[in-house]
């Protein structure tokens, strides 16, 4: 060790760093110093070179940013990727039946591997998922070295892995015991959504949720038809329908949440929830365009989610920053609103916030935790680097993505995943998607 030199685990140097804190501060010829899990420092080539680590991945140039966060998606979905793509009420005609035969702990275990296995190579570093056996999701998350918060789905008919939804309520009760402390899976609570669950048992889950410390995920708000059904129900929207079963909180983190009003918006930002805003499953799905904008413009955190791989088929979120742009762009039809910039924070930090986790992840600063994505400004597409955020939503693609690096850990390096075979993943997962074409086509 050269005298006088700060001994660290990991220093990414020569490397263009967006920071996303703050002061948005953006770094030529950066360096991001790690010691365990956390980053010690961020700044320019001099700090870096005060540093000295056993492992040092020259960035020569490339982007280094802030690990991405996907605030909503069913890992375990991506067996069924490609099936029923252009039919209506996928849902209940489709979605809930191939579940309810095809489902199971080993495959959702290969489902989530190849999930996340597919969101390391895009550089997402945090995930937040709601299915069944989502044990098998944080195993696989613990295995693949990824950030997840895990919500076993409480829904109003027999599951997959539960009978009933207090089951589901006690199942995921015993995954905290099992999981707490865990430095990478966070777990939680996942009621399905306000129309397939009875109020007594939305007010079970908020209850248990404020005794247990756990965090909550629903969908929310996500068609026309359900807003119908709850004004005809209840007379409130589905918003207000949540808050008056104690669910609109500072713990929930809702996935679409498409048709809010304005006194909607207000409740949520009243609340302190976050909002996963998912413009490709949306946008396939035809249900519409999430007044996402607004939503940000009132101080609520809202980030992005892909949904799962039945819905929106990737997990990546380079696709979703994009998309979002371009879709609010088209809406309001205003090139200046849904910056590159905006997108790249709500691809970061944003949506961190919407997970209630800003504190820990979702920038680049000293005190928080590793997780970093380098990437390649090599390819063509990526040629010339005009506007960093610009290039990382419009240009860039999941594949230009370099090294990930979560807690601390490089989990990839140059597109190759230390000490995992993908041929073992595909292989396992393979033999499981094989089997479900032919159940998809007896429903």
């Amino acid at each position: 060790m050269t005298e006088g030199a700060i001994r660290a685990d990991l220093i990414i140097r020569n490397g263009l760093v967006v920071t996303m804190d703050r002061d948005r501060r953006v770094i030529e010829g950066g360096a991001v110093v790690v010691t365990g899990a956390e980053i010690t420092a961020v700044g320019d080539q001099a700090l870096g070179e005060r540093y000295e680590a056993v492992t040092v991945i020259d960035a020569a140039g490339d982007i280094v940013m802030p690990g991405m966060v996907n605030t909503h998606c069913h890992a375990a979905m991506t067996v069924f990727r490609g099936l029923g793509d252009d039919i209506p009420d996928r849902l209940e005609r489709y979605i809930f039946p191939l579940e309810a035969k095809a489902v199971t702990a080993e495959l959702v275990y290969w489902g989530a591997m190849l999930a996340i296995l597919e969101m390391i190579e895009a550089g997402v570093t945090t995930f937040a998922d709601m299915y069944f056996f989502e044990e098998m999701v944080g195993k696989a998350a613990r295995d693949l070295g990824m950030r997840a918060v895990v919500g076993e789905t409480v829904i109003g008919f027999a599951a997959p892995d539960c009978a009933t939804p207090e089951d589901a309520v006690a199942r995921t009760l015993a995954m905290a015991r099992d999981w707490g402390g865990d430095d990478l899976v966070q777990v939680g609570l996942a009621p399905h959504a306000p129309y397939s669950l009875a109020a007594d048992t939305l007010r079970r889950v908020a209850d248990v949720a404020r005794e247990a410390d756990l965090p909550v995920q629903i969908h929310l708000a996500e068609t026309q038809k359900e807003w119908d059904d709850m004004q005809a129900a209840h007379g409130r929207s589905p918003v207000a329908y949540l808050a008056s079963v104690g669910l609109l909180n500072d713990r929930l983190t809702a996935a679409h949440c498409l048709f809010a009003d304005e006194d909607d918006m207000a409740q949520l930002r009243d609340s302190g929830a976050g909002v996963s805003h998912n413009p490709g499953s949306n946008a396939k799905a035809g249900k519409g365009v999430a007044p996402a904008l607004r939503m940000r413009a009132l101080g609520i955190p809202v980030g992005l989610g892909t949904d799962g791989a039945m819905s929106g088929n990737t997990l990546d979120i380079f696709s979703q920053m994009s998309l979002a742009s371009k879709i609010h762009k088209l809406e309001q039809r205003d090139r200046r609103v849904a910056t590159a910039a905006d997108m790249v924070a709500m691809g970061t930090i944003d949506g961190a916030a919407s997970l209630h986790m800003a504190a820990s992840v979702g920038s680049l600063e000293a005190g928080k935790r590793a997780d970093i994505a380098v990437v390649s400004t090599k390819s063509t597409h990526m040629r010339p680097l005009h506007d960093v955020y610009s290039a990382l939503v419009y240009a860039a693609w999941a594949g230009d993505v370099r090294h990930t690096v979560i807690n601390g850990r490089v989990v990839m390096r140059d597109r190759k995943i230390p000490g995992y075979s993908r041929d073992k993943i595909y292989r396992e997962f393979d033999r499981i998607a094989g089997g479900i074409k032919g159940i998809a086509a007896s429903l």
